[in-house]
C-alpha cells in the first residue's frame, strides 16, 4: 500500500518509515517517511499515481490526526510537538508541545518519539530520553509528567525509553516502555504503573517482548503491539477474570 520500491527519496520511495496513520476522510496513508525528513500522503484507492509531500525538512518521529483533521507530528531533532491545521501543507507548523531546547524541564523535552492527542487537544507524548511521558493541555506553556519521570529504570515508577502511546476515554495511559520490554498501564492520577503484557526479559517467549515500539487495541479491546526486534505483531486478549 506504500512504498515497496526500495531504499530512496523519490515520490514512489521510502527511507525508514516510523509511523503511519489513515485519513479515512481522504482515503489515504499519511506516513513519517523519517530517513527522508518528511511526512507524505499516499492514497490507497489509487497508489502508484496519487502520493504527496506534506511536511518538509523534518526530523519526524510519531503523528497523529484528530477529529478535525489536523495534522500533529513530533520533531525530535527540535525537540517539541507540532500542529498543521487541517489544509495546511508546508510551512514549519506551530509548536503545541516543547520546543524550549532539549532538557528535562517541565517546558522541554528531550528527543520526543510518540503522541496520542485526546479530543480536547490535549497532548500526550513519550519523552525518550526524558523516560517519561508528558501531558500538555491545549495553549499550555509547560507539560505535567503523568508517567515515569523518575529516572531510567524497571521500578512500577519508572520507564526506560518510552515509545508508543495509546490514551483510553477515562484518561489511563497505555505506553510501550520499549527497553524494560513490557507494555505499562498508567491509570488516570497514578505515581505508578502496572505491566499489561511482557515484563519477563527479553526474549521470543509468548508472553515476552524485545525492544517494543508501537501499540493498538481493536474494538474488543485486544491488545496488538509491534514486538520491534522480534520482528513480529503480538496479539494479546483481554483477560475476563
Amino acid at each position: 500500500v506504500a512504498g515497496g520500491n526500495g531504499l530512496g527519496n523519490r515520490i514512489d520511495q521510502l527511507n525508514w518509515p516510523t509511523d503511519v496513520i489513515l485519513d479515512e476522510k481522504k482515503k489515504s496513508l499519511i506516513i513519517c517517511d523519517q530517513g527522508n525528513r518528511r511526512v507524505v500522503r499516499w492514497a490507497l484507492q489509487n497508489p502508484n499515481d496519487d502520493k504527496e509531500i506534506l511536511i518538509e525538512n523534518i526530523s519526524c518521529q510519531g503523528l497523529m490526526m484528530n477529529e478535525n483533521g489536523d495534522l500533529f507530528v513530533c520533531d525530535r531533532e527540535n525537540h517539541a510537538v507540532k500542529r498543521w491545521r487541517k489544509g495546511e501543507k508546508g510551512g514549519k507548523g506551530t509548536i503545541v508541545a516543547g520546543g524550549n531546547g532539549c532538557g528535562n524541564q517541565l517546558n522541554q523535552l528531550n528527543g520526543p518519539t510518540y503522541i496520542f492527542v485526546d479530543r480536547e487537544e490535549t497532548i500526550y507524548v513519550s519523552d525518550f530520553w526524558n523516560n517519561r511521558v508528558m501531558k500538555w493541555y491545549k495553549g499550555a506553556s509547560e507539560g505535567i509528567i503523568v508517567a515515569g519521570g523518575q529516572g531510567e529504570g524497571n521500578s512500577l515508577n519508572q520507564l526506560s525509553s518510552p515509545m508508543g502511546l495509546v490514551v483510553n476515554e477515562v484518561g489511563d495511559i497505555y505506553v510501550a516502555d520499549s527497553d524494560n520490554h513490557r507494555i505499562m498501564c498508567w491509570p488516570l492520577g497514578s505515581k505508578e504503573g502496572r505491566i499489561v503484557v511482557g515484563g519477563n526479559g527479553e526474549g521470543k517467549g509468548s508472553n515476552q517482548l524485545d525492544g517494543p515500539i508501537g501499540l493498538s487495541f481493536d474494538v474488543e479491546n485486544n491488545l496488538y503491539v509491534a514486538d520491534q526486534w522480534n520482528r513480529r505483531i503480538q496479539r494479546f486478549g483481554i483477560d475476563r477474570n
